[in-house]
């Protein structure tokens, strides 16, 4: 991994601060989140950057969905999530569409163990739905008035 990769070399250097087995795999969903978001019709402009010191992306132009950050479980070293927005409905959705094939934790995280195979589809469809969340609300709203 070089710096540049990334548009934010505090992104960069987060990663590069991960032990290396759950660094790759978050890479894995960096990778995931970032095709996700070029092949999804309504995600617009999508940013990395930080919050809460985890690499984060959200769209920006326009403002179609929920952040969607990664980072180590805390307390497991062999952990690892994508994290959602708590106030957000998207973790009960995912957990409604994919509570076979996905392990979640509370109502903000998708959680996956260092020697997973991420299940692909179902979390790129997670993360499409994570990146137009407000624009599924929006129409939501207009087709109930």
């Amino acid at each position: 991994m070089t710096e540049g990769d990334f548009d934010d070399p505090g992104v960069a250097a987060v990663y590069q601060a991960y032990p290396p087995r759950v660094r790759d795999a978050l890479l894995g969903l960096r990778r995931i989140i970032l095709e996700t978001a070029a092949a999804t019709k309504d995600a617009g402009q999508l940013i990395e950057t930080l919050k809460w010191g985890q690499p984060s992306y959200l769209t920006v132009s326009p403002k179609s969905g929920s952040t969607v950050r990664v980072g180590p479980v805390a307390g497991a070293t062999d952990q690892y999530a994508l994290y959602f927005h708590c106030r957000t409905n998207l973790i009960e959705t995912f957990r409604g569409l994919y509570h076979d094939e996905l392990t979640f934790a509370g109502n903000r995280a998708i959680v996956f163990h260092a020697d997973d195979t991420v299940p692909q589809e179902p979390v790129r469809h997670c993360v499409s739905l994570a990146l137009t969340y407000h624009v599924r609300k929006r129409n939501s709203r207009a087709q109930a008035q």
